[in-house]
């Protein structure tokens, strides 16, 4: 029998092959592919799309735009409340491995990059639509996405965390619709332009809350700033491949995603809004059934109340009320692997 509150970490190699695990949500990307007459197509094609722009921003060394191939894994971690062995799908991120194929070695990515949560589900389409319809128009409660928060910087202090993985994660999605970019004079090499707002998003609010820290770049070729979600420091913490992992996987899964947004015929200007009513943006070759994706957010949002909120309630708030968050110092040495 295990300790209570422990996690566990399993994962599922995303090739070709891949068919999503019954845990998994369904409203996650690469699980959205997965499905499908188009299934082997679309995993093939976004695969293929992640390559491509790895090698094209990895240039260096590699005239013939072919030396990269990044390798995506999966990563569950489950939730073990009460020590009994059931555990509950917390959390799910993406590791990416870079193989370099010139020297025939395999290089580490990041861990994060695409992050998926049924409690996330709870509070976005459970907790806050009903706070929304009872009181329109005010900030959500203060306990909004609190719990949630606390989980995922437990998980990072786990021995599980620390067993496998070298490093913070970096959690890279879109920008806001609500919300303004402003260009900014600071360049980075690999990430490209930062851009800056002067308000955080809900959802900025919400990784505040897990201990994250975001900052916006529009790497160079791209069209639309990405959100990079970080628990150290960006910029010092990985070296440029491994931010390019992060990069060519993930805007790849925003370009199939919110095509209007990453696959703009026009890049973002100086004063940038994003806006899913845009109209002059192409279409991927992949397949994604994005009403299907919201539809199925608050169904997820439910089965978390009913399989994970309300038969732990008790348990969750007790341990909750005595957990103590990350500090910056903790962040500085967390997620380094044991020494047998």
């Amino acid at each position: 029998m295990s300790k209570p509150f422990t996690y566990s970490i399993s994962k599922i190699r995303f090739d070709e092959n891949y068919k999503p695990a019954d845990s998994t949500r369904l409203t996650t990307n690469f699980a959205n592919l997965a499905r499908g007459d188009s299934r082997e197509d679309n995993l093939r094609r976004a695969l293929t799309m992640i390559n491509n722009r790895f090698n094209a921003l990895a240039h260096w060394d590699n005239p013939q735009a072919d030396r990269y191939s990044v390798e995506v894994d999966i990563i569950s971690a489950n939730l073990d409340v009460e020590g009994n062995g059931n555990t509950f799908p917390a959390i799910e991120m993406l590791q990416t491995t870079i193989v370099d194929h010139k020297h025939n070695t395999h290089i580490d990515g990041i861990i994060g990059n695409s992050f998926s949560s049924y409690v996330r589900d709870y509070d976005f389409s459970v907790v806050l639509l009903e706070h929304f319809e009872k009181n329109p128009n005010t900030p959500p409660p203060a306990s909004f996405g609190v719990l949630h928060g606390k989980l995922f910087q437990h998980l990072l202090g786990s021995e599980a965390y620390k067993t496998n993985f070298n490093k913070q994660p970096v959690i890279c999605l879109s920008v806001s619709t609500s919300k303004t970019y402003h260009r900014t004079t600071n360049v980075h090499p690999v990430l490209g332009v930062e851009y800056r707002q002067d308000e955080y998003s809900l959802t900025d609010e919400y990784f505040h809350k897990m201990g994250l820290t975001v900052r916006y770049f529009m790497p160079e070729g791209s069209v639309a700033p990405l959100a990079f979600y970080f628990a150290g420091d960006l910029l010092a913490d990985y070296s440029d491949l491994e931010l390019i992992s992060a990069i060519s996987t993930m805007e790849t899964f925003q370009k199939i995603y919110r095509p209007e947004i990453y696959n703009a015929n026009s890049a973002a200007a100086q004063v940038y809004q994003p806006s899913l009513k845009y109209q002059d943006y192409s279409l991927t070759q992949v397949v994604y059934d994005r009403e299907e994706r919201s539809q199925l957010a608050v169904k997820q949002g439910k089965f978390t109340e009913a399989e994970f909120i309300k038969p732990y309630q008790d348990k969750l708030n007790e341990w909750a009320a005595n957990f103590k968050p990350i500090t910056a110092a903790d962040n500085a040495t967390a997620g380094k692997k044991q020494v047998a």
